[in-house]
């Protein structure tokens, strides 16, 4: 399908890219890989009349040490010898995303700023005319919960579970300033708004804690296809072991069956002290599973992706245990 028209506005600077931002009074997306928000206009899903590309800005690039920039690419990460050294979790979530081709492309900014994505809305204007439309786009009610508050479309970033594990925050650049934000406490329950972000602020990066390299971190996905696929189940886990094999530290946390990814803390804190053995592992994955309920607006049924909550959390602690 052809793109539809608009301006496309190059700025070297996140000011400079502010500045264009402001004037042309919310009339705007921020482009960065274009893996997500090409194709979505390409479906004529919620396009603007002015795209601003971020890639000619120097400082969106960098990756150093406990600091990824925002426009750094998967492949990038991927093969950088010391996110691989100190974030082994993340190079294992990057390389679960889309396929070698698209992650030359695809940025760690765009992965977290994923679209949320549903059945009803991620279809051509022709099979959504025909539908009626949704809440998300042209419509007014939402078609997976019938309302008329809140979009019920599913977050499925690949990076933001392990990154909420790793205890890692993002900077965002606004007309107001800088500020930092913890990625737990990054996402919405609403798959339009989706972020506390504001529309005109700039993810600028990612910064980890100073303790975040001495964490066991993995993820594991549930997809129908090995490549290309969005997760349709997506679990990350973090742990430490004290040196009797007992948990000194857990976290878990799923992604791709709701709006937001479902940090696990009231699950996971009445484990921590105990072995990480095969009977544990069982029962924090039985927890996790029934503290899950995947909405019905993905391909697979939300029973199965239910059960391999359960499946992904148990195979991945064992895994990490090792």
């Amino acid at each position: 399908m052809i793109l539809p028209s608009f301006e496309l506005h190059e700025p070297s600077t996140v000011d400079e890219a502010l500045e264009i931002a402001s004037s042309v009074h919310g009339d705007f997306d921020f482009l960065a890989g274009g893996t997500d928000l090409l194709p979505n206009y390409k479906q004529r899903l919620n396009p603007h009349k002015h795209v601003i590309f971020l890639g000619g800005i120097d400082e969106l690039h960098t990756i150093s040490g406990a600091q990824i920039g925002s426009l750094a690419t998967l492949s990038q990460i991927e093969a950088h010898p010391v996110v691989a050294e100190r974030y082994p979790g993340l190079v294992e979530a990057v390389t679960q995303v889309a396929s070698p081709l698209i992650r030359n492309s695809a940025t760690l900014g765009g992965n977290l700023l994923l679209d949320t994505r549903c059945y009803y809305f991620n279809q051509s204007h022709f099979w959504r005319e025909s539908k009626g439309y949704c809440l998300k786009a042209d419509g007014d009610v939402c078609l997976v919960v019938p309302q008329k508050e809140i979009c019920y479309a599913t977050y499925s970033g690949d990076t933001a579970p392990v990154l909420m594990c790793y205890g890692a925050d993002v900077g965002l650049a606004g007309p107001e300033g800088r500020r930092r934000v913890p990625m737990r406490d990054f996402f919405r329950h609403d798959g339009i708004a989706r972020f506390v972000k504001k529309r005109q602020e700039i993810l600028t990066d990612v910064r980890f804690p100073d303790d975040a390299p001495s964490l066991r971190a993995g993820y594991e996905k549930l997809r129908i296809r090995d490549t290309i696929d969005f997760p349709l189940v997506g679990v990350a886990a973090g742990l430490r072991l004290s040196d009797d094999g007992a948990l000194a530290d857990l976290c878990v946390v799923v992604g791709a069956t709701n709006t937001t990814p479902l940090l696990m803390d009231a699950v996971t804190r009445e484990f921590v002290g105990q072995p990480l053995n095969e009977e544990t592992a069982a029962a924090v994955a039985g927890q996790v599973k029934d503290k899950t309920t995947p909405y019905r607006n993905v391909w697979l049924s939300p029973q199965y992706r239910k059960e391999m909550v359960g499946v992904l959390t148990e195979r991945l602690l064992l895994r990490l245990a090792r």
